[in-house]
């Protein structure tokens, strides 16, 4: 009976356990990245991800086919490289993943604009899309750093490539406009993609948060 609760649950709120899962790798990604097996950990990790976030797509107005052909090609990509080691790699798995969130984000966007009341899974979803616009302009940074080594400094170690929890904060950082933090983009490639997701979390946050916010105190009189 616990199992089957928690199986309807799963599929009543699909955005929550995504929501959740990201936060989770989030939280426990600083523990083990320093580490080999933690970088295979994370690399499969970023495969459940990309599963679980393929799922939830098919729940959107977003096409299925293109969001597996965008995440077949990633998954590959993480799996040699947490395998075999491949790190020339990481430019075109951090492009496809960048990609690949993106279009999971305005497919969610999509799901929740499509309809005029806001639902609880929507709530969730809108936490959801935040973390994966967050994600996807990680990877944008990632794939910035491969290709441009040094365009991020830090107050420590700043001549060291940054880690992806250092970018992720950064992302976070910019995309909520609560600051910059220690990792500052430095050349005006890493300063137009910060620019740009400023911009993101501005429109984002006014345009649906606001809205399904709207719509909850619409339906609650």
């Amino acid at each position: 009976m616990r199992y089957l609760r928690l199986y309807i649950t799963t599929r009543r709120h699909p955005s929550a356990i995504l929501l959740m899962v990201q936060l989770l790798g989030m939280v426990l990604y600083p523990f083990i990245e320093n580490t080999e097996a933690g970088r295979i950990g994370f690399g499969a990790f970023g495969i459940v991800v990309l599963f679980i976030t393929t799922r939830m797509v098919r729940r959107t107005p977003g096409l299925t086919w293109v969001s597996v052909c965008i995440a077949l090609p990633a998954i590959v990509l993480l799996a040699l490289q947490a395998l075999f080691g491949m790190p020339e790699l990481l430019p075109w798995s951090a492009g496809l993943e960048a990609v690949f969130y993106f279009y999971a984000a305005f497919s969610l966007i999509a799901y929740m604009l499509e309809d005029h009341r806001a639902t609880t899974d929507e709530l969730f979803a809108a936490g959801a899309t935040f973390t994966l616009l967050a994600w996807a302009f990680t990877y944008l940074f990632v794939l910035t750093q491969a290709l441009q080594p040094g365009c991020f400094a830090a107050a420590v170690n700043s001549g060291d490539p940054r880690s992806w929890t250092e970018l992720m904060f950064l992302s976070f950082a910019l995309l909520s406009s609560t600051g910059i933090g220690d990792v500052i983009p430095i050349t005006p490639h890493a300063r137009a993609l910060a620019s740009l997701e400023m911009f993101t979390g501005v429109i984002y946050l006014a345009a649906v948060v606001s809205r399904l916010i709207g719509l909850t105190l619409v339906s609650h009189k």
